[in-house]
């Protein structure tokens, strides 16, 4: 299949470049490079050992993205486009509601008039919001507590409406846990502006020698060292998911919401010890107050993903954590270093 991949230069974005043209998938890029970087592009096409076409334009350009569908004649579209920071969410709420849910919808009505009617949409964790249990599976109350939250729940939704209004749109939402790690080549990996949000790269980075210490936010949860503990999942992983989800859209012609983790949860100081004994640096840490709007716990079920999709985690903490340290120690200022 020939795939449009929105926001195909950024982190997992990138990954899933390279599992499309390895399963025999044609790539083409959109992405406005708010968030990445157009080095990505020249690396990508070495690691896969042939051009993608990359087009810099705004998912919210209709015109320009019905252009590009039309010209390489896509068949399905990977959406990853989005702003992703959930703080920054909660001070921009408006950005985050033009970029994530205006964009989405420019997207679909330039695949409507081109004729295009599959997509995979990046989805997360968050629209479970704090759940009753874990782990979480699909059935859990969706709750969300944050606009970033919010804009990937409207869009679930949008598509639940458009599916249902063209018989022959078929989608799937892929929600997240906790992406981490890097291409175990080293040539791609996050590459976050500013203060990372995210907890892997602030470790890898203390490592290096970049910052201080590590603030651990809160060490009273009720778990068994005190600290919070999520569903950490390798990058390669979760963009193997997407392409077993656009197969799935080609072959079983039905449309399909998952959770994509591991179904284990590790705690944030479970992940500075791996850390620690696998790349050999020392990651000193202070244990402060708790967050607003954080949990104790969360992690997957991901037993529908494991049916559906024929899709289950492979790499374990191990190899996130070894491949996230060899990103940052190959590319200590990022892309644009």
């Amino acid at each position: 299949m020939k795939v449009l991949v929105t926001g195909g230069a950024g982190y997992i974005g990138s990954h899933t470049c390279l599992e499309l043209v390895a399963r025999g998938h044609e790539v083409v890029i959109v992405d406005s490079f708010a968030n990445s970087s157009r080095k990505v592009v020249p690396r990508l096409e070495d690691l896969a050992g042939c051009r993608l076409p990359c087009h810099e334009l705004d998912v919210r350009d209709e015109a320009a993205v019905t252009r590009v569908l039309a010209e390489h004649r896509c068949d399905a579209v990977i959406h990853f486009a989005a702003l992703k920071a959930v703080g920054e969410s909660c001070e921009q709420p408006l950005e985050y509601f033009a970029n994530n849910i205006c964009g989405s919808v420019s997207l679909l009505r330039a695949m409507r008039a081109t004729g295009v009617n599959k997509l995979i949409f990046s989805s997360s964790c968050t629209v479970y919001g704090a759940p009753d249990s874990v782990p979480v599976n699909e059935t859990a109350p969706l709750r969300v507590a944050n606009p970033y939250g919010r804009s990937k729940l409207v869009v679930e939704e949008m598509l639940g409406d458009v599916a249902r209004a063209d018989a022959k749109f078929r989608y799937a939402s892929l929600r997240y846990f906790n992406p981490v790690g890097a291409h175990p080549s080293g040539r791609i990996g996050e590459d976050p502006r500013g203060i990372p949000n995210n907890l892997m790269p602030l470790v890898c980075q203390v490592a290096a020698g970049r910052r201080c210490q590590l603030k651990v936010y809160g060490g009273d949860w009720p778990t068994p060292d005190g600290t919070g503990i999520r569903d950490y999942l390798h990058v390669v992983d979760l963009a193997r998911a997407h392409v077993s989800a656009l197969e799935y859209l080609a072959n079983r012609d039905r449309s399909l919401t998952v959770n994509l983790g591991t179904g284990r949860g590790a705690s944030v100081l479970e992940l500075i010890s791996t850390f620690e004994r696998v790349c050999g640096k020392a990651v000193p840490y202070e244990i402060v107050g708790r967050r607003d709007g954080d949990v104790a716990a969360v992690w997957a079920d991901p037993s529908l993903a494991s049916r559906e999709l024929g899709w289950t985690a492979e790499l374990d903490l191990d190899a996130m954590c070894r491949d996230a340290w060899r990103w940052q120690c190959e590319n200590p200022d990022g892309f644009d270093g």
